[in-house]
């Protein structure tokens, strides 16, 4: 069964002078402002689209990698993920370029390579990742504490 999930954003003025604010549907996502200079220049205060594609990717991961080293025989004891989105010019077009993964984990019975092997799937079969996929450069690093 397919499960939807809506996000509502208002946009007031122009794009550099202009704001707006955006919220997810479940509550979850309290509504937060969202600017041109958040994405830019300096956030002060606000978000941007890439830092909610960023949130949004370090968590479907961190689901992702758990389910993936519970299959395996060593469920994680604490994965601590964290995703940056770059956002650059490429030509005439702002563009989500990269996304890089860092993730620490705490995973008793796993080494340096289960670890580092279990990342590898999780990056392929993380609903985000996948997403993402021939749009955007995906890199994990994957670090046993």
């Amino acid at each position: 069964m397919a499960v939807k999930r809506t996000a509502t954003a208002v946009w007031e003025h122009d794009l550099l002078k202009g704001s707006g604010r955006v919220r997810g549907s479940s509550g979850g996502l309290p509504e937060v402002a969202v600017s041109w200079a958040a994405r830019t220049e300096a956030p002060g205060g606000k978000t941007s689209p890439e830092e909610l594609l960023a949130a949004a990717h370090a968590s479907c991961f961190s689901m992702a990698l758990s389910a993936t080293l519970g299959r395996g025989g060593t469920p994680p004891e604490r994965l601590s993920v964290s995703a940056e989105a770059t956002f650059d010019k490429v030509g005439e077009a702002w563009t989500v370029t990269e996304m890089a993964l860092t993730v620490r984990g705490k995973v008793p019975g796993a080494d340096a390579a289960k670890f580092a092997e279990a990342a590898k799937t999780a990056s392929e079969t993380c609903p985000i990742s996948r997403a993402l996929k021939g749009n955007v450069a995906v890199r994990v690093q994957a670090t046993l504490e």
